[in-house]
């Protein structure tokens, strides 16, 4: 198995190691599957050992906006409370690329956690490490203005030209197409992004952003 990523893994003892990799189940996703909407309730969780998986929360009026992305080697904590409370899930997951990773159902994650104290802890970290991003993304939302969310968003990417569209980054941040593009407009005119079409350049000065 390929879960050398995970933290707890080469930490379990050699019967929970062997429960583990008995009870889990390979698979393959490709890039914008749904993997379960906001209201299900989770059967497994999943094990990433390849893409990247993006959690969100939709209104009535279908505005969405991105909990947290999914990383190698991390779990969600909305899969993984639905899974273990067998409650609905708050929030939909969308895989951002093709992935690929392990199903562990809901009765074997009981177990395991159970049977290991590495596993137990972990999944205690997993909440923990959660919850902090949440709590940011609060702060942000309450305390910090548009423009300076939606550069740091764009900072974020680690590039200087990004490949994106105004709807996106709307359904990242929980705005609107037309909130967004008017912002980028007023961020154009002060010089700290050019907008072209489908992709936003980063504007620098002497290796810095324009701030």
């Amino acid at each position: 198995m390929n879960l050398d990523n995970y933290p707890f893994y080469n930490l379990l003892d050699s019967t929970s190691k062997e429960f583990l990799d008995g009870h889990l189940k390979f698979v393959k996703v490709p890039k914008d599957t749904i993997l379960f909407f906001q209201g299900d309730i989770c059967e497994s969780i999943l094990f990433l050992i390849s893409g990247k998986v993006r959690l969100y929360i939709q209104s009535n009026d279908g505005d969405e906006i991105t909990l947290y992305q999914l990383s190698v080697g991390e779990q969600c904590i909305v899969n993984t409370a639905s899974t273990i409370s067998q409650t609905n899930a708050i929030g939909s997951a969308v895989t951002m690329t093709d992935i690929e990773g392990y199903l562990f159902d809901a009765s074997s994650v009981k177990k395991l956690a159970h049977m290991s104290d590495a596993y137990q802890s972990f999944l205690f970290s997993v909440y923990t490490l959660r919850m902090n991003d949440l709590a940011q993304l609060v702060n942000d939302i309450k305390f910090k203005k548009l423009d300076e969310r939606i550069l740091q968003w764009l900072k974020n990417q680690n590039e200087k030209f990004i490949n994106t569209t105004h709807e996106n980054i709307a359904n990242e941040l929980g705005s609107t197409r037309v909130v967004i593009s008017r912002v980028l407009k007023e961020l154009e005119k002060s010089g700290r992004v050019k907008l072209t079409r489908g992709a936003i350049e980063l504007t620098y000065n002497k290796g810095r952003l324009n701030e």
